[in-house]
């Protein structure tokens, strides 16, 4: 273990990284940083307040260029770089991995088996109020849950900060961008947004990590990562527990169809 400053001056001599991506303080909240050299570590920052994922930006080779990086990361990015290498999206040795929760104490990971074994070894802990919403909608019958969701959505103005804030949301074309043929109208309206959002939380199913990210990027305070969260409960629900992948293009001739009502 070690200090977040002491390491990524190790990394720069050491590993040659070109860039650490972290965090640095804002104007109100820390936002993600890019260190380009030893003389911006001092503004690099790790504590509870980093909630930003920026996993977000390990498909972004625009941004990265072909060297080696360095990512400053909370739980919740190391969860969504598994996700990605399952995926295919990023490959070893494209990445090193400054793990923590803390600047103080920090460690380097390096490989898939390392970060899955923190990952392991550090449960995250249920947000109660996420919980405690999530029961509620629950509770309610089928055609209030309906009707909830129904005026939660209809406030949507699709800016798309959802998917942009989202690590696994990395299509260099969107079907909300398709116009040939038109899957989904691309105006706000109760219809269409109800369109994309199911339609996002389709192609979520089974590889949300639960990071929360669209649902702090939403400016209506929309709870989207809610309706993942319980789609991702349905699926362990009805074809059982630690399934992972993209669940919509999966098939099984075993698997049940008593979920069609």
């Amino acid at each position: 273990m070690s200090n977040l400053e002491e390491t990524a001056r190790s990394l720069f001599k050491e590993e040659k990284v070109n860039l650490i991506i972290g965090f640095e303080e804002g104007s109100r909240h820390p936002r993600p940083f890019f260190c380009t050299s030893t003389d911006d570590i001092p503004k690099l920052i790790l504590d509870k307040r980093c909630h930003n994922n920026t996993a977000v930006y390990l498909t972004k080779k625009d941004l990265l260029g072909t060297g080696l990086v360095g990512i400053v990361a909370t739980l919740r990015v190391l969860k969504s770089a598994l996700q990605l290498s399952l995926e295919n999206q990023i490959n070893e040795g494209q990445f090193i991995f400054i793990a923590g929760e803390d600047a103080s104490d920090v460690q380097v990971l390096k490989d898939k088996a390392s970060i899955q074994s923190y990952v392991d070894a550090h449960p995250e802990i249920p947000d109660s109020k996420v919980e405690e919403r999530l029961h509620h909608i629950e509770s309610m019958s089928r055609e209030d849950r309906w009707a909830f969701w129904k005026n939660e959505l209809s406030k949507c103005i699709r800016c798309y900060a959802c998917r942009a804030a989202c690590p696994l949301c990395y299509c260099e074309r969107c079907v909300a961008e398709v116009n040939c043929p038109q899957w989904i109208d691309p105006w706000a309206a109760p219809l269409s947004n109800m369109e994309w959002q199911v339609n996002r939380a389709m192609h979520m199913a089974g590889r949300c990590t639960g990071c929360g990210a669209c649902y702090e990027a939403c400016p209506l305070d929309l709870p989207i990562n809610l309706l993942t969260k319980e789609l991702s409960s349905e699926i362990s629900e009805d074809f059982g527990k630690g399934i992972s992948g993209n669940v919509l293009s999966s098939f099984n001739p075993a698997d049940k169809e008593n979920f069609f009502k």
